[in-house]
């Protein structure tokens, strides 16, 4: 979609065009217009002399040749006249041997031609009685340097137009941006927001964006206050149904139970499904996904911590390793990318004999995380099934233990992929592919 700022600018150019063409041929109109009833008026004079100068001869109508201007003597000067009567007509000098364009009708004509260059003529022919005879006078004047002076000034017009119009749309354009700017910063506030750098949009505003500021604002207050007591109100479910989980569990391993095996180990195998259920939906529950911009996670912030906790819970002996490029962020909630790291990290240890390695690489369409340990490695022929059921691998596969719920949520929250590949290394790579955000992509 076009921008506001194109509109504007569109809008501006269709308006100022229709306008210009109508306001500048209305005025060449007007002008042309009244020049002619100004030249009207000189021919009419240029008439009634011609009208004066007509006297009874002894022949009948005679003209009187000292009361002729002497433009009419010269050849193709740019004045001319034809008087017509009953017994001929009279026409003057200056048309030579053309032929003078005849008006059909009384008045002011300007669409008549004469000579072989073509002159424009403005005619005005007149009807009158004298000495008691009928007849027409015909006044013409060359019309074309009024017509190449009108077309100069159309010419001359439509440039000092373009001109104008160019500076106005620059004028309008660096308007337009500036009254756009409090909108482009707000635009910037939600993408760092989007980004998690900032929590609250500012409320230095025009008058117009308050409203729209402050419903934002409290918006993101809601949502903020919702999802921390959602996430307290979830922990404090997973804590309160540990004890009877765990009371559940005792009774069946206790002796009241010991006579009756099959009993014993179908209430164990549905507490066991029980407790994986909740603990799965709680997590699937607690994911902050989308809903609120909460702080992103820096790799050279967060990293060596939990590298750090690692060493200090599986031992010193252990090579944990990461790899990422300078200054990656991931744009995602901070809690859900330390669970998923948390996760892959703690079962690679695990199972790693020697060595842990994660990687972090930006990509044109996203990120990809890659975790990969030198241990016994997943048989391929059951990576699948693995995946497939979403459940934990050391319930799984006998020898290894992967904890894949949790992980496997938050990435599908996340519109990723999971994938459990062969690790150079030996063991098992854990990748997970993760697609660009939107504000990433519209930056």
């Amino acid at each position: 979609m076009r921008s506001i700022q194109g509109r504007l600018s569109v809008g501006l150019i269709s308006v100022l065009v229709v306008v210009g063409i109508a306001v500048a041929q209305l005025s060449l109109w007007l002008f042309e217009v009244g020049l002619q009833r100004y030249l009207e008026a000189g021919l009419r004079n240029e008439s009634e002399n011609l009208l004066v100068a007509l006297a009874r001869g002894p022949n009948g109508l005679q003209l009187d040749d000292r009361r002729i201007s002497p433009a009419y003597e010269r050849p193709f000067s740019g004045h001319y006249f034809r008087i017509d009567f009953a017994e001929g007509h009279w026409r003057s000098r200056s048309l030579w041997d053309q032929e003078f364009p005849q008006p059909d009708a009384a008045g002011l004509h300007s669409d008549l031609t004469l000579g072989p260059e073509g002159q424009w003529l403005l005619v005005l022919r007149a009807d009158y009685k004298r000495l008691g005879q009928a007849l027409s006078i015909s006044v013409a004047q060359d019309y074309t340097p009024v017509r190449d002076s009108f077309q100069r000034l159309q010419r001359i017009g439509l440039g000092i137009g373009l001109a104008a119009l160019i500076v106005i749309l620059v004028l309008q354009r660096l308007t337009v941006k500036r009254a756009l700017r409090p909108l482009e910063r707000a635009r910037e506030q939600i993408a760092q927001l989007q980004q998690g750098q900032r929590s609250q949009l500012d409320t230095q505003v025009p008058v117009e964006l308050e409203p729209l500021v402050a419903q934002v604002n409290h918006l993101l207050a809601h949502t903020e206050d919702s999802l921390r007591r959602s996430r307290h109100a979830l922990g404090n479910l997973g804590h309160a149904l540990k004890t009877p989980m765990a009371v559940l569990f005792s009774l069946v391993a206790g002796e009241r139970l010991a006579g009756q095996p099959a009993l014993a180990n179908a209430l164990r195998e549905q507490l066991e499904q029980i407790e994986q259920r909740l603990s799965r939906e709680l997590n699937r529950a607690r994911l902050a996904g989308d809903a609120l911009p909460g702080e992103l996670f820096d790799c050279a912030q967060e990293l060596p911590g939990l590298l750090a906790t690692l060493r200090m819970i599986h031992g010193q002996g252990l090579n944990i390793s990461s790899h990422q490029p300078p200054g990656l962020k991931l744009p995602w909630d901070r809690e859900d990318l330390l669970e998923v790291l948390g996760n892959l990290l703690d079962n690679a240890c695990k199972w790693a004999d020697s060595e842990v390695r994660l990687t972090l690489t930006r990509r044109d369409l996203g990120y990809l995380i890659e975790v990969d340990d030198d241990g016994p490695g997943i048989p391929e022929a059951r990576r699948e099934a693995v995946l497939d059921r979403g459940a934990r691998l050391d319930e799984q596969v006998s020898g290894h233990g992967l904890g894949l719920g949790i992980v496997r949520d938050i990435v599908d929250a996340w519109g990723g992929t999971l994938e459990l590949l062969a690790s150079p290394q030996g063991g098992l790579r854990v990748r997970i592919g993760l697609p660009a955000r939107a504000v990433e992509i519209n930056r």
